[in-house]
């Protein structure tokens, strides 16, 4: 029992120990004030940006804060715009009134696709600005929070997050060597629609050799793509998109396309071209022209002509449903623009696949983010 008594007691003692030293802690540390944050382009008001900036100050627990209560008690009392209080000479003065060590400030604003927060730390005894620190992020506003802490850490010589800084500040901007490359991945989608006889051939009845399907096709996949050569305002890629369209028509038709693509200007337009396959059905035959027992506009396989005589059809390859898998191929050509929210790309395309039989044309779009690169 006494054994247990003096645990108890030596644990007590401990505890009262720990606090008297984090009391300390806190009454060695600067006491330090906000009245508010100047922003300018943003959809959050300076109110709660300052209400920010304070939880992020209370986070690092390096100075002590003033209750924002007591401190709009006294500016009230002491006559003092905190809409407009954002100088040197006014702050040091609102920090006399405040009885307080240390003023923080800043401004937020928003120029074109940036976000730059400037932190202040001004010591009230001196007149001096103590600390600064200026950081340009990516345009996000639903992230200020984060941004804020960032900006928080970085004034008061705190590392942070290295994820959060990737994502919301460190976004690559075009690699400018051809020992560099960048990907650039992400999903596609769009749709394309079919002209010229290949249009008759998919609306027409299965029993005809047609498919019985829309002309028009949606398209699902992914689009792969490395950034090989950079210099100024021209980037060259290479894209690898494979795709699955007809899934509206209860059909499975995939498809692959390789492309050379140019990137040229800062406003992100860009020109691609190559080679795209597909796996589709074919069957060598002929076309009736109403005579020879023949029907006209029919298609017929070559095994089905029984005259005696030979056929006088020319023989051709064409798109049937009764026909055998082939791989087919042809040549894509495309335009596009790549519009940019932050670090978020969204490539918008419309490309042709022009055919003897009747040329495709399409538009596609997805999105993607930029990856840092390596350097080889």
């Amino acid at each position: 029992m006494k054994k247990t008594f003096h645990v108890m007691m030596t644990m007590l003692g401990l505890m009262v120990m720990a606090f008297s030293q984090l009391c300390a802690q806190n009454q060695n540390k600067p006491v330090a004030a906000v009245l508010g944050v100047d922003s300018k382009g943003l959809t959050m008001d300076s109110d709660a940006l300052a209400y920010i900036l304070r939880l992020e100050l209370e986070k690092v627990n390096v100075y002590n804060l003033m209750d924002k209560y007591d401190a709009a008690e006294r500016v009230k009392a002491n006559n003092i715009n905190v809409t407009s209080c954002f100088g040197k000479t006014c702050l040091v003065a609102a920090g006399i009134a405040l009885d307080v060590d240390k003023m923080v400030t800043g401004n937020i604003d928003r120029f074109g696709e940036k976000i730059v927060i400037v932190l202040k730390v001004i010591d009230v005894k001196s007149a001096a600005v103590e600390k600064q620190n200026a950081t340009e992020y990516v345009n996000l506003q639903n992230e200020l929070q984060r941004m804020v802490g960032i900006s928080v850490q970085k004034l008061l010589g705190i590392t942070p997050d290295q994820n959060l800084v990737n994502l919301l500040i460190n976004y690559d901007p075009p690699v400018e060597s051809p020992k560099t490359q960048m990907g650039l991945d992400g999903p596609r989608m769009g749709f394309s629609f079919a002209t010229g006889d290949a249009a008759d051939v998919l609306r027409a009845p299965e029993s005809a050799g047609g498919y019985n399907m829309f002309p028009a096709t949606f398209q699902f996949g992914w689009q792969k793509e490395w950034q090989y050569l950079s210099s100024g305002d021209f980037q060259a890629l290479i894209e690898f998109i494979p795709m699955i369209g007809g899934l509206e028509s209860g059909k499975f038709i995939p498809s692959v396309t390789f492309l050379n693509g140019f990137r040229v200007g800062k406003r992100g337009w860009e020109f691609a071209f190559g080679p795209s396959f597909r796996v589709v059905k074919k069957m060598d035959g002929y076309m009736g022209d109403g005579q020879n027992g023949t029907q006209n506009g029919v298609f017929y396989p070559e095994d089905e002509w029984y005259n005696q005589y030979p056929n006088p059809y020319p023989i051709i390859s064409r798109l049937d449903s009764r026909g055998d898998p082939q791989i087919s191929t042809a040549l894509f050509i495309g335009v596009g623009k790549t519009f940019h929210s932050g670090y978020l790309n969204i490539p918008v395309n419309a490309y042709v696949l022009p055919r003897k039989s009747g040329t495709t044309v399409g538009i596609s779009f997805g999105f993607n983010i930029y990856k840092k690169a390596k350097s080889n």
